[in-house]
């Protein structure tokens, strides 16, 4: 006989909580350092109740100091530990960039293997409430060139509780990056163990016409231009990437060479974006499978308004998506 998964509706900053917790809970060489991430409960109360669960040496307060957080990290993980270090945004990785770069996403090739580095970098991101241009951006591409550490940007609370604890158990360095804007967007969890493997895509939704190509944010908005095309008679295909490395290569050829038009879209600017990389690959493995150029709609190339009025123009919209669709299905 068997039994059916319980299932709650949590939020996104829940199912991220729950996640640490369970982790916390299994294994005594996970600890949480940043700063506030204490009593305070982090900046967006993501790690609220767990230093009053686990106390002062598992959920350890920091000086402002995102060289030292990084550093400390990689220091307690060659060392056999497995820290969760949380950034308050996600902006700051610039002020870590030889300690993320030179020492978390290197050190384990660097040392022939002697070690790994089994830390998480989790890291608020993306443009909600007018917190700025330095608080405000989608930077994971800029890791992309970090060969050595893996990009991780879940979409829903079931995607960041699944993620998060696959991450935590790895060996290798993980940037785990969460929107700010999802922190209370609701969807089911289950109660039960589950965790989803890294590199893995996630067909949203199946289509026939045209396919959008995404992550972290922009799944919903893809999603919502993606139901508005259906009353129009154009059915489309929503990959949801997870995790910009490891990459899902073959979800990506998979879809490009189902609907032969595609659409790429992420939160960050253009030029820079991991979308650049993701049309050079479709280049390269299914070009022939093409009816129309790639598209990519993304974010204007500004800094982020500190405006909230303007903030709401920087990102790309439902419509923009579903203009793009209309065209592209028409080439």
């Amino acid at each position: 006989m068997t039994t059916t998964p319980t299932v709650r509706k949590l939020s996104y900053s829940r199912a991220i909580n729950e996640a640490l917790a369970e982790e916390l809970a299994r294994d005594e060489r996970v600890f949480i350092m940043g700063q506030d991430v204490g009593a305070f409960g982090g900046a967006f109360g993501v790690t609220r109740g767990l230093h009053a669960r686990f106390g002062g040496e598992r959920v350890i307060d920091t000086p402002i100091s995102e060289m030292f957080l990084v550093g400390g990290g990689v220091g307690a993980a060659i060392t056999g530990l497995r820290p969760v270090v949380e950034m308050q945004y996600a902006d700051f990785l610039w002020n870590a960039g030889d300690e993320i770069v030179g020492k978390m996403s290197k050190w384990r090739y660097m040392h022939g293997g002697l070690f790994t580095v089994p830390m998480v970098l989790r890291l608020p991101e993306g443009a909600a409430g007018g917190a700025g241009p330095e608080h405000s951006t989608c930077p994971e591409a800029a890791l992309l060139a970090a060969a050595g550490s893996y990009i991780v940007i879940p979409s829903t609370p079931y995607d960041a509780k699944g993620l998060l604890k696959s991450a935590i158990r790895d060996d290798n360095p993980v940037a785990y990056f969460e929107h700010k804007g999802m922190y209370g967007l609701k969807g089911e969890v289950p109660e039960e163990e589950y965790t989803i493997p890294l590199g893995q895509a996630d067909l949203k939704r199946v289509g026939d016409d045209v396919s959008i190509i995404t992550w972290g944010r922009m799944v919903h908005r893809a999603l919502e231009a993606a139901e508005t095309a259906a009353a129009d008679g154009i059915s489309v295909e929503v990959l949801d990437l997870r995790c910009l490395r490891p990459l899902d290569v073959a979800a990506i050829v998979a879809t490009v060479e189902k609907t032969g038009r595609v659409i790429i879209s992420h939160e960050a600017g253009k030029t820079g974006g991991g979308g650049g990389e993701i049309a050079a690959i479709i280049a390269e493995e299914c070009i022939t499978s093409l009816e129309a150029p790639v598209r990519r709609i993304c974010g204007i190339e500004t800094p982020v308004p500190q405006s909230t009025h303007l903030e709401q123009y920087v990102v790309p919209t439902a419509e923009d998506l579903g203009a793009a669709i209309t065209d592209i299905a028409r080439y």
